[in-house]
């Protein structure tokens, strides 16, 4: 008789817990009257909670009897927080929320002008080095195109076929957007997109440093595209003598020498240049298809150093 008291005891707790067990669904939308998804709905103070679906609706389970609240939050929405009293004869409760004014403002993004220097700003600088413009001087002592066109983003378009000249193209812009420098000093007086690579030979350089894009515009307005700055050699405490002569199948011979030595606080570097070229008729129609040169230059250099810390 006890064990069945006990039994009917146990099942009538159990019913009363069940049924202390309730649900609500709560919708959630906006001013507007539309669904608001991914809005959350919890139980304050406890983890009893669910978001809302492409309805707007979350369903909340196991609520117990009594007052409850309910914390409803959005991005960009104000919080609200309902008290409802279980059990509740409410099958659906509507929540609608409000936009926050303050976290809703336009955003608006300025850029003044910093107070570091350009010039103290890092550039990113690609420089071809002894090494291997000692390979292209053997190559081609003549001029430093093959050394240029060797370069990712740098194109050699010639620009006359009886002159040989050629324009420096950088990631596609025309020449005259490309400055051309020696030891930091424009060459031709800033003007290097029509005239001839082939008077720049590399046998007295010691680097190619090639600036790309808008950020060498530091250098003037025709550096648009970017730079080239050819570094000359400079004296060593050896002495330095180098001859090279190029003579090609249509006449033409080209000499280059270069002679460069230290001397304690002073060094002095020699750099000259002689070429000639024949006039040649190649269809023989009386007029000239390569036409007669004759030219040289000779470009000396002193250096002084006023104590050893000085290179």
């Amino acid at each position: 008789m006890l064990k069945n008291i006990i039994v009917a005891v146990v099942l009538m707790l159990s019913a009363i817990k069940i049924t202390a067990q309730n649900s609500v669904e709560f919708k959630v939308i906006s001013d507007e009257k539309e669904a608001i998804v991914g809005a959350s709905v919890y139980m304050k103070n406890t983890t009893i909670g669910a978001e809302t679906n492409l309805d707007g609706i979350a369903i909340i389970n196991n609520i117990p009897d009594g007052k409850q609240t309910f914390v409803v939050s959005f991005i960009g929405f104000e919080t609200i927080e309902k008290t409802i009293q279980f059990p509740t004869s409410k099958k659906q409760i509507i929540i609608e929320l409000h936009e926050n004014e303050e976290t809703l403002d336009a955003v608006v993004i300025q850029s003044t002008r910093s107070k570091r220097a350009i010039a103290e700003i890092p550039t990113r600088i690609e420089v071809v080095g002894a090494e291997e413009l000692g390979e292209k001087a053997v190559m081609n002592s003549a001029n430093i195109a093959m050394v240029l066109r060797e370069s990712t983003g740098i194109q050699m378009q010639q620009t006359s076929a009886n002159s040989a000249n050629q324009s420096i193209r950088i990631q596609g812009l025309d020449g005259r957007f490309t400055q051309l420098l020696k030891d930091g000093f424009p060459l031709f007086g800033g003007f290097s997109s029509g005239l001839s690579i082939m008077q720049i030979p590399p046998l007295d350089l010691q680097q190619v440093e090639i600036i790309k894009g808008s950020s060498s515009t530091l250098y003037g307005g025709g550096a648009i595209a970017g730079l080239v700055n050819l570094v000359s050699k400079k004296p060593k405490d050896e002495r330095e003598i180098s001859l090279m002569f190029d003579q090609t199948s249509r006449n033409g011979s080209t000499l280059n020498a270069f002679y460069s030595e230290r001397f304690n606080k002073f060094g002095v570097s020699l750099y000259g240049s002689v070429n000639r070229q024949q006039a040649i008729d190649v269809n023989d129609d009386h007029f000239s298809d390569i036409p007669k040169v004759r030219s040289f230059s000779i470009n000396p250099s002193l250096f002084y150093y006023p104590n050893e810390k000085e290179e």
